[in-house]
């Protein structure tokens, strides 16, 4: 989704923190209502809303006076890719958050910020402000950009064995989605912050903690600049994690524990052009290869900043919208883990990559996947289990749970489920 035509930031207005609950927006026409709240109280409302087209102005009043207030931002999903029926519908809403308002905000603003990710997690799916780098981010991805252009046999040599995906180099048409039989087009960079040897989630976990391979002899530098967007991403995720703590009754901190230490994966993608997949998969009877086919991810929550091209798609109810991260913004997608842990409250966000018809070029994309410690217990929580919501998964460990997805995408090295080629 390239969300220019969406709102893009909205400052604090008093006036807007007015607005009454949402029956008495519900019950008037959405531009009524929007011109009812421009005329009451402060002209100055629209000088507080940074891009809002006239079209826009009336669902934009309208998410406002349901709870997404102007310290975050609200980006409904693209209208070309959801039928307009749809987005009326809050839970067909992909919202952009602002997650600095949240921690440095008042206790409204807090508030505010907890609704419009519940919201907007019923989609699997959130935007949210950050304060990253984006000097780091450039770097990382001209030094990305440096190593997927070697020739295939020298990235190879960053393969270590046994690593399954979870350091160094996966080549072409090997990760491939649980729900498909054809490989991935897409090759990957995988690393993460090393720990201690002796410590004991290493000791008892060494599948999930592998020595790091990163491709420092052909890149110098390379992995000082992975290691510290690594940390960024990683610290940006916890904080995120603190807003969906609240959200589902438990303490801001009910995560820190359980994320220090864990196997948080980085990973960078290259997707080649399509026009140099191999003939196989082309014109076969099967379907043809994809960057990567309709899946979730296995862990707690992803974290995607801005990509080089667009191509990430997400399943908004029954339709694929396309997301882009907005400027200075992630795109944060849930996982199989989190919807465990809340007892399917918060689902899985469901997504691909495909090339948009007639690009034929690249595309380079860095994401984080936010994993648990492996001894992790995922067991739904007790907010999450109600009469009306009894509990609907057993308890499993993390480690269980990844290894079982790790053998699904077919990055077990001596259990490929799926053929290279």
């Amino acid at each position: 989704m390239e969300p220019e035509d969406a709102i893009d930031k909205m400052e604090p207005a008093e006036a807007i923190d007015r607005i009454e609950p949402t029956d008495a927006i519900d019950k008037i026409d959405p531009v009524d209502a929007a011109e009812q709240i421009l005329r009451t109280e402060s002209r100055d409302l629209t000088d507080q809303i940074d891009v809002v087209a006239e079209s826009d102005m009336a669902p934009a009043l309208r998410l406002l006076a349901v709870g997404v207030r102007p310290e975050s931002a609200v980006r409904p999903v693209d209208r070309a890719s959801v039928p307009v029926d749809n987005l009326s519908d809050m839970s067909d809403q992909i919202l952009d958050v602002d997650l600095l308002a949240f921690e440095t905000g008042s206790s409204e603003q807090r508030r505010a910020v907890v609704d419009g990710v519940t919201r907007s997690l019923a989609t699997g799916f959130v935007y949210t402000s950050h304060d990253l780098s984006e000097d780091l981010l450039d770097t990382a991805y001209g030094m990305l950009r440096e190593f997927f252009e070697k020739e295939p046999d020298e990235k190879q040599r960053f393969t270590p064995s046994g690593a399954n995906g979870q350091t160094g180099y996966t080549g072409l048409l090997v990760e491939t989605a649980a729900s498909s039989d054809k490989p991935d087009w897409k090759e990957m960079l995988n690393w993460s912050t090393p720990i201690a040897s002796g410590h004991p989630l290493r000791r008892n976990f060494a599948t999930a903690y592998p020595d790091q391979v990163l491709p420092e002899s052909v890149v110098p530098g390379i992995t000082d600049v992975l290691y510290r967007f690594h940390d960024s991403i990683a610290d940006l995720q916890r904080r995120f994690l603190h807003i969906i703590a609240v959200g589902i009754g438990c303490h801001e901190t009910f995560f820190d524990d359980m994320v220090a230490d864990g196997p948080t994966l980085t990973r960078a993608i290259r997707y080649p052009s399509m026009g140099e997949l191999p003939d196989a998969g082309k014109g076969g009877t099967g379907p043809a290869h994809v960057w990567a086919a309709e899946h979730g991810d296995i862990n707690l929550i992803t974290a995607l900043p801005r990509a080089t091209a667009p191509g990430l798609q997400v399943k908004v109810g029954e339709n694929w919208a396309d997301a882009v991260a907005p400027d200075n913004g992630v795109i944060i997608n849930t996982g199989i883990m989190l919807e465990r842990l809340t007892n399917g409250a918060i689902p899985i966000g469901w997504h691909r990559v495909v090339a948009s018809p007639g690009y034929t070029g690249e595309r380079y994309s860095v994401v984080q996947f936010c994993h648990p410690r492996p001894w992790t217990v995922l067991a739904p929580v007790p907010s999450c289990c109600t009469p009306d919501n009894p509990q609907r998964f057993s308890a499993m460990s993390a480690a269980d749970a990844l290894d079982e997805v790790l053998y699904e995408i077919n990055l077990v090295e001596d259990a490929r489920r799926v053929s290279e080629h």
